[in-house]
């Protein structure tokens, strides 16, 4: 059952841009990832879960609460992690958990320390807390985004571009985090980094110009592409031509060759082979396959 409904939102801007075009989905429990590109909706979707800002139209419901009405018993059940957060100068990462804490409600303090020595644990950051968050390097500082946000055993957590600029270690490291932290309750990571989705999440769904244009399972989604991807490899100066005859989604760079990925329900020509699609191809084409609609698994 769905503890995150969203129907119908819609947001814009004074500057004309359309950033949320009649939203809709379910979320449950567990890792749910939202892919699009930059400027598809998906902080103006996260700033809207988060209260942050109120949408033109549409609704929004959390185990039953109308969150735009009842906007304060929402932020008592939240967690976030925006995309760029900002930290005092000069205190240490106990010290400004321990203040964030506070800020948060939790006023008793022993209840409040056992928490916050807790969340230094559990993300790796307990034998730095004396130290300046100012002087954490990026992982880190994501690491301490993440205990903020548990801050009260919330049961919606919102993760916005986590990863981004993260070197692989810590990368792989923030991972293993928040799936430890996905069990029980909805985390919503927000990306534009397909393998984030493809190693953490069950539900995904992907945005783009401010419309939902795909969700399901990643899995489902990956089948449904099945025998409908074709790559190439192909000399530079033949792309242009390639695209203008085929539904050319994407195109890498394999061992220094380039290789062209199209869509297409049979065999294209000779020279093309069939390739099993990944969550990249099915991204892909979502975005700029012209049978996307096809592709719609709704929950």
């Amino acid at each position: 059952m769905a503890r995150l409904k969203i129907q119908q939102l819609t947001k814009s801007y004074q500057n004309g841009v359309k950033a949320l075009d009649d939203v809709t989905m379910n979320i449950a429990n567990g890792m749910f990832g939202l892919l699009g590109p930059n400027g598809a909706g998906k902080s103006s979707l996260m700033r809207t879960l988060a209260t942050l800002q109120l949408p033109d139209a549409g609704q929004v419901h959390f185990d039953g609460n109308d969150v735009l009405q009842n906007p304060q018993e929402m932020r008592n059940k939240l967690g976030y992690l925006p995309q760029d957060f900002g930290v005092y100068p000069k205190i240490s990462a106990l010290d400004l958990l321990n203040h964030l804490a506070v800020l948060k409600g939790l006023q008793h303090k022993n209840e409040r320390k056992e928490q916050v020595t807790s969340l230094l644990q559990q993300t790796n950051l307990f034998e730095v807390r004396k130290r300046s968050v100012s002087t954490f390097s990026g992982g880190m500082r994501q690491r301490f985004g993440i205990a903020q946000a548990l801050l009260g055993n919330p049961q919606l957590i919102i993760v916005d571009e986590p990863t981004a600029g993260l070197d692989p270690q810590e990368r792989n490291r923030f991972h293993d985090l928040l799936s430890e932290i996905g069990a029980n309750r909805v985390v919503i990571l927000s990306t534009h980094i397909v393998e984030d989705v493809n190693d953490l999440c069950a539900e995904m769904a992907v945005m783009a110009n401010g419309k939902l244009i795909l969700q399901g399972k990643p899995s489902d989604l990956t089948q449904k592409l099945d025998g409908k991807i074709w790559r190439r490899v192909i000399d530079k100066a033949e792309l242009a031509q390639y695209s203008s005859v085929f539904n050319v989604i994407s195109t890498r760079i394999i061992s220094g060759r380039l290789n062209v990925f199209i869509l297409a329900d049979q065999f294209p020509v000779p020279g093309f082979e069939p390739l099993y699609p990944s969550l990249e191809e099915v991204y892909f084409s979502s975005l700029f396959g012209s049978a996307n609609q096809n592709l719609e698994v709704r929950l």
